[in-house]
């Protein structure tokens, strides 16, 4: 074998490594700058310490596998540093695209925006689910796209809500289930009413006790399934305030949170063309 066509074989083999290794990380790094300069534009437009807790799948490992993100408590560590390190008379405006996660997490993050002195302001362009929603009930504002969702907030216990197993021991007859489902009621007891007390003092001050008190049964008695969408619409009904005048760099934000490629059920659109075919 020709010395220069090995070397020139190998050459081209490590460069195409190099693209597989190093690739996704330099587009990664990419998207990151983007990012911080559009949260300081956020910020000074509207003068205020801006947060987000965004949680898509991104493809940034070697082979692009996703990696899919929760509330967690390294969040609720990261958010929560954010908060103490923001100005006490500047308002915070915390962004959350979430399907929620950990309570304890979630709670720590709720305790610290409520304890913020300014304003605080949760904006929620896509779905803040469970522990998104007890978040963004503690803002004093709530702003979402008008078909943006929240959810309700009931405790899980591993792959059962905690209404539902408190219901199956009531229709069954505490003597005809096992000792390990008794311990489970009883845990899922008092994981409900530990939710609803934390969430009668997030919103008591805001609502007033009664209206308060109706709010935390509703979102944690196992009305609806965990997953159920409490729209725009229906937030308001239950008598939550929500503004609906989401800011245009939220949504730039969200275009770069990359989704890993999929080999089908993409979508895809093409924008309105601003000059018409046939037209100058």
């Amino acid at each position: 074998m020709d010395p220069l066509s090995g070397f020139v074989g190998s050459l081209i083999w490590w460069i195409l490594f190099f693209y597989l290794l190093m690739g996704p990380q330099l587009q990664y790094r990419q998207l990151q700058i983007a990012r911080a300069k559009l949260l300081e534009k956020m910020a000074r437009k509207r003068n205020s310490t801006v947060i987000t807790m965004i949680h898509r799948q991104e493809s940034i490992g070697f082979f692009g596998i996703p990696v899919y993100k929760f509330i967690s408590i390294e969040d609720s560590e990261e958010v929560l540093r954010a908060i103490r390190m923001a100005p006490k008379d500047k308002p915070i405006d915390l962004i959350i695209h979430t399907p929620g996660g950990l309570v304890l997490a979630a709670t720590q993050i709720a305790k610290a925006l409520k304890d913020h002195p300014a304003e605080t302001r949760v904006i929620v362009p896509h779905y803040a689910m469970s522990g998104g929603t007890l978040i963004a009930l503690a803002a004093d504002k709530i702003i979402m796209d008008p078909h943006a969702v929240l959810g309700p907030v009931d405790p899980q216990l591993g792959q059962y809500p905690a209404p539902s197993i408190i219901k199956a021991v009531e229709q069954k007859g505490a003597e005809k289930v096992d000792d390990q489902t008794l311990i489970l009621a009883d845990v899922a007891k008092k994981a409900i009413k530990q939710v609803q007390d934390f969430l009668y003092d997030l919103l008591k001050d805001k609502y007033g006790e009664e209206k308060a008190r109706e709010l935390a049964q509703i979102l944690t008695e196992g009305r609806w399934t965990h997953d159920y969408p409490i729209t725009v619409e229906h937030a308001r009904e239950l008598g939550l305030e929500v503004d609906t005048n989401v800011p245009e760099e939220v949504y730039a934000l969200m275009e770069l949170y990359k989704q890993p490629v999929r080999q089908r059920g993409t979508v895809e659109f093409m924008p309105y063309p601003v000059k018409q075919e046939g037209k100058k």
